[in-house]
């Protein structure tokens, strides 16, 4: 019977399932090299990882790798319930937090090395800090006809992923709305692809995020982010609010090293400020903690009939 060896944290709520022994061998070169034959040859152990009955819609993975440069502490892909990820700021946070707990590194500042570009993760105690890719905003008051509510305006942003954001279209951003949120918020993931809109190089806006009045008086903003595989994201979305803040600071809206505190769903929050570029784009950092909650070994037997696991798509099977 094969077993993997995992380690499980959640960060503002939103679970990270973190790989520490078991991966498939992926070889030498870059992490997107790596990706790339992740993809293509072990689908199967990703979707045995996170989807039922091991795992749930809503869990991230990360795999971790060997670093191509001596200045790296590792290589991280992010996957979850239908693919990779590009980049994942919770996952960071989990994988800082599981590195810890591990004693494989201390406090102070380190590079993890993503596909989409090396991010740096500054670990202070609880508080985890992550300066994130640059990040911009592509289209600004984008409109899309959605099949089901109308006319939809809103910008397209790249965080680490590509989202589309816009308000609530009027539905309250709690958690009592949830299905209502989803439901708005895959329309608009359905309506961009079956519209054609696409962001740079016809890459998919798999990403939806909704925005309202925070219910904290110590936050600015409240979101309710959708992922591509139509979980909704527990936590604030650390991509989701660098995306954000590229809006706002293409707007003059928000300014270089200004706080902006974005709260969740289920009302915790990340603390987030930026750093301009010459080329207009934004350097992120966002600031969070993770909580490890188990250590565990994932077992495999080969008799299962679910053993790569149960594979929902698009809200089906």
């Amino acid at each position: 019977m094969d077993c993997v060896h995992v380690v499980d944290s959640h960060t503002g709520g939103e679970p990270t399932r973190v790989v520490i022994q078991g991966g498939p061998q992926l070889g030498t070169g870059t992490i997107s090299d790596k990706a790339r034959r992740f993809a293509a040859k072990h689908d199967n152990f990703r979707s045995a990882i996170i989807n039922e009955p091991r795992g749930a819609d809503a869990w991230v993975g990360a795999l971790l790798a060997e670093p191509s440069s001596s200045s790296a502490t590792s290589q991280v892909i992010f996957f979850n319930n239908v693919g990779l990820l590009g980049m994942c700021v919770h996952g960071t946070i989990g994988v800082a937090a599981t590195l810890a707990h591990l004693e494989r590194v201390t406090g102070g500042r380190h590079i993890l090395e993503t596909p989409v570009g090396d991010v740096k993760v500054e670990i202070d105690g609880d508080r985890i800090s992550v300066e994130n890719v640059p990040s911009y905003l592509l289209g600004e008051a984008v409109e899309v006809e959605t099949s089901k509510h109308g006319t939809v305006c809103g910008d397209i942003a790249w965080g680490g992923n590509w989202f589309f954001l816009t308000d609530g279209a009027n539905v309250e951003i709690t958690a009592a709305n949830v299905d209502a949120l989803t439901n708005f918020a895959w329309d608009i993931r359905c309506s961009l692809e079956k519209s054609g809109i696409t962001a740079t190089d016809g890459a998919v806006i798999d990403h939806v995020e909704l925005f309202g009045p925070p219910t904290r008086s110590d936050a600015d903003s409240k979101n309710f982010v959708l992922c591509p595989g139509k979980a909704y994201d527990r936590s604030p979305c650390g991509t989701g609010t660098s995306a954000k803040m590229a809006c706002l600071a293409a707007r003059n809206m928000l300014a270089p090293g200004q706080s902006w505190r974005q709260e969740s769903i289920i009302g915790s929050v990340f603390e987030g400020s930026y750093s301009g570029n010459s080329n207009g784009s934004i350097t992120p950092t966002i600031t969070g903690s993770a909580y490890v909650t188990a250590e565990s070994k994932l077992l495999f037997d080969q008799n299962d009939p679910f053993r790569t696991g149960i594979r929902f798509h698009q809200g089906g099977i």
